[in-house]
Protein backbone atom coordinates (compact mmCIF):
# COMPACT_ATOMS: atom_id res chain seq x y z
CA UNK A 1 0.00 0.00 0.00
CA UNK A 2 2.22 2.86 -1.53
CA UNK A 3 1.17 6.25 -2.57
CA UNK A 4 3.20 8.71 -4.68
CA UNK A 5 2.20 12.45 -4.11
CA UNK A 6 2.96 15.25 -6.75
CA UNK A 7 3.85 18.42 -4.32
CA UNK A 8 6.29 20.09 -6.76
CA UNK A 9 4.38 22.28 -8.93
CA UNK A 10 4.95 26.33 -8.40
CA UNK A 11 1.38 26.85 -7.81
CA UNK A 12 1.10 29.89 -10.17
CA UNK A 13 -3.11 29.89 -10.52
CA UNK A 14 -3.50 30.20 -6.72
CA UNK A 15 -1.03 33.09 -5.84
CA UNK A 16 -0.53 35.49 -3.70
CA UNK A 17 -0.94 32.47 -1.56
CA UNK A 18 1.58 30.05 -2.88
CA UNK A 19 3.81 32.98 -2.44
CA UNK A 20 5.77 31.65 0.58
CA UNK A 21 4.17 28.50 0.85
CA UNK A 22 3.91 25.10 -1.34
CA UNK A 23 0.82 24.81 -2.36
CA UNK A 24 0.30 21.49 -0.82
CA UNK A 25 0.42 23.32 2.47
CA UNK A 26 -2.14 25.72 2.53
CA UNK A 27 -4.35 26.19 5.27
CA UNK A 28 -7.31 25.33 5.05
CA UNK A 29 -10.51 25.19 7.92
CA UNK A 30 -8.83 25.13 10.74
CA UNK A 31 -5.13 25.63 10.39
CA UNK A 32 -5.40 21.84 8.70
CA UNK A 33 -3.09 22.28 5.74
CA UNK A 34 -4.27 20.24 2.32
CA UNK A 35 -0.89 17.87 2.42
CA UNK A 36 -1.67 17.44 6.14
CA UNK A 37 -5.77 16.25 5.94
CA UNK A 38 -4.30 13.94 2.50
CA UNK A 39 -2.23 12.26 4.65
CA UNK A 40 -4.46 11.62 7.27
CA UNK A 41 -7.02 9.90 4.97
CA UNK A 42 -3.80 7.73 3.62
CA UNK A 43 -2.99 6.45 6.78
CA UNK A 44 -6.59 5.41 7.93
CA UNK A 45 -7.16 4.15 4.66
CA UNK A 46 -4.28 1.37 5.15
CA UNK A 47 -1.36 2.77 3.06
CA UNK A 48 2.06 2.50 5.30
CA UNK A 49 4.21 3.80 2.07
CA UNK A 50 4.56 7.20 0.87
CA UNK A 51 6.86 9.39 -1.36
CA UNK A 52 6.82 12.79 -1.66
CA UNK A 53 8.26 14.36 -5.39
CA UNK A 54 8.98 17.89 -3.95
CA UNK A 55 10.56 20.86 -6.51
CA UNK A 56 9.56 23.89 -5.52
CA UNK A 57 9.82 25.10 -1.77
CA UNK A 58 10.25 21.57 -1.47
CA UNK A 59 12.27 21.96 1.80
CA UNK A 60 9.33 23.91 3.39
CA UNK A 61 7.03 20.33 2.48
CA UNK A 62 10.30 18.37 3.91
CA UNK A 63 10.46 20.27 7.17
CA UNK A 64 6.49 20.13 7.77
CA UNK A 65 6.25 16.27 7.23
CA UNK A 66 9.38 14.88 7.92
CA UNK A 67 9.44 11.23 7.84
CA UNK A 68 5.67 11.07 8.43
CA UNK A 69 5.81 9.27 11.97
CA UNK A 70 2.98 11.19 13.77
CA UNK A 71 0.56 9.81 10.46
CA UNK A 72 2.20 6.29 11.08
CA UNK A 73 3.81 6.54 6.92
CA UNK A 74 7.34 6.02 6.13
CA UNK A 75 7.69 9.16 4.02
CA UNK A 76 10.55 9.72 1.72
CA UNK A 77 11.17 12.14 -0.82
CA UNK A 78 12.11 12.68 -4.66
CA UNK A 79 13.40 15.99 -5.56
CA UNK A 80 12.93 17.16 -9.40
CA UNK A 81 15.22 19.90 -9.86
CA UNK A 82 13.45 20.74 -13.14
CA UNK A 83 9.59 20.51 -13.99
CA UNK A 84 9.36 16.82 -15.29
CA UNK A 85 5.47 17.27 -15.76
CA UNK A 86 2.81 14.67 -13.81
CA UNK A 87 4.16 11.22 -14.43
CA UNK A 88 8.17 12.21 -15.34
CA UNK A 89 8.86 12.05 -12.00
CA UNK A 90 7.99 8.33 -11.07
CA UNK A 91 10.75 7.73 -13.60
CA UNK A 92 13.58 8.85 -11.37
CA UNK A 93 11.95 6.32 -8.27
CA UNK A 94 11.13 3.29 -10.43
CA UNK A 95 13.64 1.42 -8.42
CA UNK A 96 11.77 1.48 -4.79
CA UNK A 97 8.20 1.59 -6.27
CA UNK A 98 5.94 -1.31 -5.42
CA UNK A 99 4.76 -3.27 -8.92
CA UNK A 100 1.32 -1.43 -8.44
CA UNK A 101 1.02 2.24 -6.32
CA UNK A 102 -1.33 5.12 -5.99
CA UNK A 103 -0.39 8.64 -7.19
CA UNK A 104 -2.08 11.84 -6.72
CA UNK A 105 -1.79 15.27 -6.48
CA UNK A 106 -1.14 16.85 -3.43
CA UNK A 107 -3.45 19.69 -3.66
CA UNK A 108 -7.21 18.05 -3.45
CA UNK A 109 -10.16 17.87 -1.12
CA UNK A 110 -12.33 14.42 -1.44
CA UNK A 111 -13.85 11.58 0.45
CA UNK A 112 -12.58 8.88 -2.45
CA UNK A 113 -11.92 5.73 -0.85
CA UNK A 114 -7.91 5.63 -2.17
CA UNK A 115 -7.64 1.95 -1.04
CA UNK A 116 -10.70 0.86 -3.32
CA UNK A 117 -8.82 2.52 -6.44
CA UNK A 118 -5.63 0.86 -5.83
CA UNK A 119 -7.74 -2.49 -5.45
CA UNK A 120 -9.63 -1.51 -8.31
CA UNK A 121 -6.31 -1.00 -9.90
CA UNK A 122 -4.86 -4.27 -9.37
CA UNK A 123 -8.39 -6.49 -9.95
CA UNK A 124 -8.72 -4.90 -13.39
CA UNK A 125 -5.10 -5.59 -15.19
CA UNK A 126 -5.17 -2.29 -16.33
CA UNK A 127 -1.59 -0.39 -17.12
CA UNK A 128 -3.52 2.80 -15.55
CA UNK A 129 -7.06 3.41 -13.87
CA UNK A 130 -7.77 7.16 -13.89
CA UNK A 131 -10.03 8.35 -10.73
CA UNK A 132 -13.04 10.43 -12.97
CA UNK A 133 -15.87 12.95 -11.64
CA UNK A 134 -18.61 13.76 -13.57
CA UNK A 135 -18.73 17.54 -14.47
CA UNK A 136 -21.57 19.83 -16.05
CA UNK A 137 -20.48 22.73 -18.04
CA UNK A 138 -23.09 25.57 -18.85
CA UNK A 139 -22.61 27.54 -21.92
CA UNK A 140 -23.97 31.36 -21.47
CA UNK A 141 -24.10 31.38 -25.73
CA UNK A 142 -26.60 30.59 -28.31
CA UNK A 143 -24.24 27.90 -30.33
CA UNK A 144 -24.04 27.47 -33.58
CA UNK A 145 -22.93 24.48 -35.72
CA UNK A 146 -21.93 26.16 -39.43
CA UNK A 147 -21.22 24.55 -43.06
CA UNK A 148 -18.77 26.41 -45.04
CA UNK A 149 -21.08 29.69 -45.07
CA UNK A 150 -24.34 28.38 -44.01
CA UNK A 151 -25.53 28.02 -40.40
CA UNK A 152 -26.97 24.27 -40.46
CA UNK A 153 -27.86 24.04 -36.55
CA UNK A 154 -28.55 25.92 -33.32
CA UNK A 155 -28.53 24.93 -29.83
CA UNK A 156 -29.59 27.96 -27.38
CA UNK A 157 -27.19 27.75 -24.32
CA UNK A 158 -26.64 23.88 -23.58
CA UNK A 159 -24.74 21.80 -20.78
CA UNK A 160 -22.14 19.74 -21.24
CA UNK A 161 -22.11 16.73 -19.40
CA UNK A 162 -18.41 15.50 -19.31
CA UNK A 163 -15.90 12.95 -17.04
CA UNK A 164 -12.56 14.98 -15.89
CA UNK A 165 -9.57 13.47 -13.75
CA UNK A 166 -9.21 13.43 -10.24
CA UNK A 167 -5.81 13.80 -10.53
CA UNK A 168 -5.76 10.39 -8.74
CA UNK A 169 -4.72 7.48 -10.29
CA UNK A 170 -3.57 3.76 -9.88
CA UNK A 171 -0.37 2.58 -11.49
CA UNK A 172 1.41 -0.70 -12.76
CA UNK A 173 5.32 -0.05 -13.15
CA UNK A 174 5.29 -1.82 -15.87
CA UNK A 175 3.70 0.84 -17.34
CA UNK A 176 6.70 3.09 -17.17
CA UNK A 177 9.01 0.62 -19.03
CA UNK A 178 10.45 2.17 -22.19
CA UNK A 179 10.14 5.86 -20.84
CA UNK A 180 13.47 8.01 -20.00
CA UNK A 181 13.92 8.93 -16.82
CA UNK A 182 14.92 12.68 -16.30
CA UNK A 183 12.91 13.38 -19.00
CA UNK A 184 9.38 15.18 -18.70
CA UNK A 185 6.75 12.83 -19.31
CA UNK A 186 3.18 14.25 -18.60
CA UNK A 187 -0.38 12.54 -17.94
CA UNK A 188 -1.34 13.54 -21.34
CA UNK A 189 1.36 11.82 -23.78
CA UNK A 190 0.95 8.65 -21.12
CA UNK A 191 -2.98 8.66 -21.55
CA UNK A 192 -2.13 8.99 -25.51
CA UNK A 193 0.47 6.34 -25.45
CA UNK A 194 -2.16 3.92 -24.20
CA UNK A 195 -4.53 4.41 -26.48
CA UNK A 196 -2.39 4.23 -29.37
CA UNK A 197 -1.43 0.89 -28.13
CA UNK A 198 -4.58 -0.26 -27.85
CA UNK A 199 -4.34 -0.72 -23.59
CA UNK A 200 -6.46 1.93 -22.78
CA UNK A 201 -6.66 3.26 -18.93
CA UNK A 202 -9.29 1.36 -16.86
CA UNK A 203 -11.74 4.52 -15.66
CA UNK A 204 -13.04 4.47 -12.02
CA UNK A 205 -15.97 6.14 -11.54
CA UNK A 206 -16.56 8.35 -8.13
CA UNK A 207 -19.64 10.88 -7.39
CA UNK A 208 -18.86 11.89 -3.87
CA UNK A 209 -17.32 14.97 -2.69
CA UNK A 210 -14.34 16.37 -4.57
CA UNK A 211 -12.73 19.54 -5.13
CA UNK A 212 -9.22 20.72 -7.02
CA UNK A 213 -7.68 23.86 -5.07
CA UNK A 214 -6.29 25.28 -8.34
CA UNK A 215 -7.46 29.08 -7.83
CA UNK A 216 -8.27 31.71 -5.58
CA UNK A 217 -11.68 30.91 -5.73
CA UNK A 218 -11.72 27.16 -5.15
CA UNK A 219 -9.32 27.75 -2.04
CA UNK A 220 -12.02 30.17 -0.77
CA UNK A 221 -14.25 27.41 -1.38
CA UNK A 222 -12.34 24.99 0.32
CA UNK A 223 -12.18 27.06 3.31
CA UNK A 224 -15.99 27.78 3.42
CA UNK A 225 -17.34 23.92 2.92
CA UNK A 226 -14.48 22.24 5.07
CA UNK A 227 -16.40 22.74 8.69
CA UNK A 228 -19.51 21.50 6.77
CA UNK A 229 -17.46 18.46 5.60
CA UNK A 230 -14.86 17.80 8.28
CA UNK A 231 -16.43 14.55 9.66
CA UNK A 232 -16.41 13.20 5.73
CA UNK A 233 -13.12 14.31 4.71
CA UNK A 234 -11.59 13.22 8.24
CA UNK A 235 -13.99 10.04 8.76
CA UNK A 236 -11.56 7.43 10.60
CA UNK A 237 -8.52 9.56 10.17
Amino acid sequence: MHVVILAGGKGVRLRPYTTALPKPLVPIGDQHAILEIVLRQLAAAGFTGCTIAIGHLGQIIRAYVGDGERWGLKVDYSTEESPLGTIGPLLTMRDRLPESFLVMNGDILTDLDYADVLTQHRTSGAPLTIATYARKVHIDFGVLTTDDTKVVGFTEKPSMDYRVSMGVYGLSLATLAGYTAGLPLGFDELVLDLLKTRTPPHAYAFDGYWLDIGRPDDYDRANAEFTTHRSLLLKGA
